[in-house]
């Protein structure tokens, strides 16, 4: 077992390798550094500095990836993660709101849902211990995902485990393969995921992770100053990461149903300008928090529905930025890999070339 088995807690569409930000931070940081990503996602980065013990400060306008990067920084045992889940479940009441319809019906089995429905009541009224932040991640990355030969490990019937299935089309899918939720056990779910992901914790490390909008200046009040910011921001033109996320969403709160509107805290993709100039608004306020020597590395790239070239937009974001840059790599493109999404007969859009971006302050 090996320390860093926490950041698999939970899948996450476009997330980047874990060997990225510890490459960068211990070829250029040292113990005590502290780290920002303004775009922290499931929090990569911030788990990267906290297997250095640098301490760091991740930002994110999704409510999931804040849940799944809080618990990165957080530390609890096994043991005690199944013992509260176990004591939510049984102090727990008959659910107040149930979901309803087709799509619910074929997602889970009766008794997983209203079980998962007390789990989440217990964790939206009281998530502030590491344990429970460490519960709700670990019921995030258990929420849906394939059903395997063996013991289930995964609530749901048959889906993808990196983003959720849209309704109408699970509905069809399932019931063409005529697939019936199974009765799991969800605590023996939730204590096998505990031992896998938490029998080795990661040293502790100071740091804070923020549901937030990193282009608000005020968003960085009273962090300290950073000698790295390591990041990947949204490629433009990807829009879905709520509506991908959204059974999980709705696990934190959010509506039954998927939900396709554009939330203000979320990048603008309306053209390619007005998105440079919105993720230049982020360099700009991660400068104001870095020191003078400070280092801002970027992993960008782009998807194949768009004209835009993603070092041009990358390029003219960091115009009067604070930050000037000094190199680029290409990053080399992984081997293909056999998908679990090609099981439910879906495929996410295709990123093309990724490049790592290295800027000093200007």
């Amino acid at each position: 077992m090996s320390n860093d088995a926490l950041n698999a807690v939970c899948p996450y569409y476009t997330m980047y390798p874990l060997d990225f930000p510890l490459r960068v931070l211990e070829q250029f940081g040292k113990q005590g550094d502290w780290v920002i990503d303004p775009f922290c996602g499931r929090g990569t980065t911030n788990f990267a500095a906290r297997l250095r013990k640098m301490p760091s400060v991740g930002v994110d306008s999704s409510p999931v990836a804040a849940a799944l990067a809080q618990a990165k920084l957080a530390t609890a045992t096994p043991n005690g993660v199944a013992a509260s889940a176990r004591a939510i479940l049984m102090a727990a009441k008959e659910p107040t709101l149930l979901p309803t319809g087709e799509f619910w019906k074929l997602a889970y089995h009766e008794r997983t849902l209203v079980q998962l429905c007390q789990l989440r009541d217990a964790l939206l009224k009281d998530c502030t211990s590491d344990t429970r932040i460490l519960l709700r991640a670990i019921v995030l990355g258990a929420l849906h995902g394939p059903r395997p030969k063996g013991a289930p490990s995964y609530f749901s019937n048959q889906s993808p485990r990196t983003f959720a299935p849209k309704p109408r089309y699970a509905v069809k899918f399932w019931t063409a393969k005529g697939m019936r939720p199974i009765d799991v056990d969800v605590l023996s779910i939730i204590k096998t995921r505990a031992d896998r992901y938490l029998a080795e914790p990661p040293p502790n490390v100071d740091g804070k992770v923020l549901l937030g909008d990193s282009r608000v200046a005020d968003t960085f009040t009273d962090m300290p100053k950073a000698r790295f910011v390591v990041t990947s921001p949204p490629y433009f033109g990807m829009r879905t990461y709520l509506p991908d996320q959204w059974l999980r969403l709705w696990f934190l709160g959010g509506p039954d149903y998927v939900e396709y509107r554009h939330p203000k805290e979320q990048l603008e993709h309306s053209g390619a300008d007005h998105f440079a100039t919105e993720i230049g608004r982020v360099w700009k306020n991660v400068a104001t928090h870095a020191t003078n020597d400070a280092r801002l590395i970027i992993r960008y790239g782009g998807i194949h529905d768009r004209d835009a070239l993603p070092m041009d937009l990358l390029r003219r974001s960091l115009l009067d930025s604070g930050w000037k840059m000094k190199s680029a790599k290409a990053v080399p493109q992984p081997r293909a890999a056999r998908r679990q999404v090609v099981q439910f007969g879906a495929e996410p859009k295709k990123a093309i070339a990724e490049h790592d971006v290295y800027c000093h302050r200007a």
